[in-house]
């Protein structure tokens, strides 16, 4: 099957964007030069779904120095960039994907990467994996097993693995320290921001910023925002991070209640109508409202248009609704993904980590994959360590090394 993007005379822009990610990442760059001479993928087919723009396009360059085929296409329709997706054609790699694409047209790109009939699977959100277990069971004996990438995609495999409906191992990438504490917090932090900023050119001081869930991504956008100058709101259903959000000096309150004085909202839960129609009616004239979860239902996006008396659109990625009581909210990026759909995602150097987890985790599952009798795995420790010391190398630190003496210590019997 041939490739299917919208033009391949933009490849020349694409390969300008991947050559900058490949001088930013040392790690990808080293795993690209041994995977070159140890062939670990040879002989296998890959198929990946992750958000395509250039930090994902040189993972899926780095796999296929490493022997891969390789059978690419966008997690999201509106993160997906053409003129990467061209390069990654004009590279020798097939590729389905295009911005903008609809849900049918995204949905064929999905089936399109799995008809090819993929020995490991690389997702970011679940995609892949739920159509091969509804629609395309029988490519699942090829299948020795996956990455998944997002806390989202993670959320889905568990809810999959309880019912027993999981059919092959897949490895919880997102759940690897080098790739939650740094991606997650670090790399989320950073990226919406520089969505929300350039997509709408405000300032952040001074105002009133809710952000819904507090886990890594959720601590990563706040304290972003506070270091912005904002006043930062936090929602949670989990009273444990709660507790954590106040004490790292943030309010706390419920949705209802922060709906009524924020100025920006950033949803990141996993979680269905975080923001829904009672939220919208109690919402200032002119908040701004985004999403830093996968999928686009955090806010309740069906019923905002449902409801909503004049639509139209202010600027590129921002879409005004007017509601019954005449105030205005703004929605960015149509309730996607903000950091992708409104930027380019993660810097270079967080996802330097996050990919070399992911190239290190299909190498372990192509050399394990057989031996393995659980159908979720976390990232084996010895990659996730492995990752971390190469890259404070690559950073110039260096840390302390226990004694043998402070080994014996540290592991001596209480008894």
């Amino acid at each position: 099957m041939s490739s299917e993007i919208r033009d391949i005379k933009l490849a020349g822009s694409g390969e300008q964007k991947i050559e900058w990610v490949r001088r930013n990442c040392d790690l990808l760059r080293t795993l690209e030069a041994e995977f070159s001479q140890t062939k670990p993928f040879a002989g296998k087919k890959i198929a990946l779904s992750v958000h395509l723009e250039a930090k994902t396009a040189y993972l899926c360059k780095v796999l296929a120095a490493g022997g891969a085929e390789m059978y690419v296409t966008g997690s999201n329709p509106l993160s997906t960039q053409d003129d990467v997706a061209a390069a990654l054609v004009k590279a020798g790699l097939e590729v389905h994907a295009w911005y903008g694409a609809t849900e049918e047209e995204y949905n064929r790109h999905i089936r399109a990467v799995l008809e090819a009939g993929p020995n490991i699977i690389i997702d970011d959100g679940g995609d892949l994996v739920h159509m091969v277990h509804t629609e395309l069971t029988h490519l699942i004996p090829a299948i020795i097993g996956g990455c998944e990438e997002t806390t989202t995609g993670i959320i889905r495999l568990e809810a999959m693995n309880r019912a027993g409906q999981l059919r092959f191992p897949m490895v919880r990438v997102n759940n690897a320290d080098c790739k939650h504490f740094f991606d997650n917090r670090y790399g989320t932090g950073q990226s919406v921001w520089d969505g929300i900023m350039r997509t709408t050119n405000l300032i952040v001081a001074g105002k009133n910023v809710v952000v819904a869930g507090y886990g890594w991504c959720g601590k990563g956008v706040a304290m972003r925002a506070k270091g912005l100058g904002a006043k930062v709101i936090v929602t949670e259903v989990n009273p444990v991070k709660a507790i954590e959000a106040v004490m790292d000096g943030f309010e706390v309150m419920p949705m209802k209640e922060a709906a009524k004085l924020g100025d920006f909202f950033v949803t990141v839960t996993g979680c269905d109508k975080v923001i829904d129609e009672e939220d919208f009616a109690e919402m200032k004239d002119g908040a701004i409202l985004s999403n830093a979860g996968h999928f686009d239902c955090e806010i309740d996006m069906a019923r905002l248009r449902e409801i909503a008396v004049e639509s139209k659109e202010m600027r590129h990625n921002i879409m005004g609704y007017r509601l019954p009581n005449g105030r205005w909210i703004f929605v960015l990026g149509e309730g996607r993904l903000v950091n992708l759909a409104c930027g380019d995602g993660h810097p270079a150097e967080i996802m330097d980590m996050s990919f070399a987890i992911q190239a290190l985790s299909a190498k372990y599952l192509v050399e394990h994959g057989g031996e393995l009798t659980e159908k979720l795995i976390d990232v084996p420790r010895v990659v996730d360590e492995d990752v971390a010391a190469r890259k404070l190398a690559f950073l110039g630190k260096h840390i302390d090394v226990l004694t043998p003496e402070q080994e014996a210590y540290l592991n001596k019997s209480l008894v």
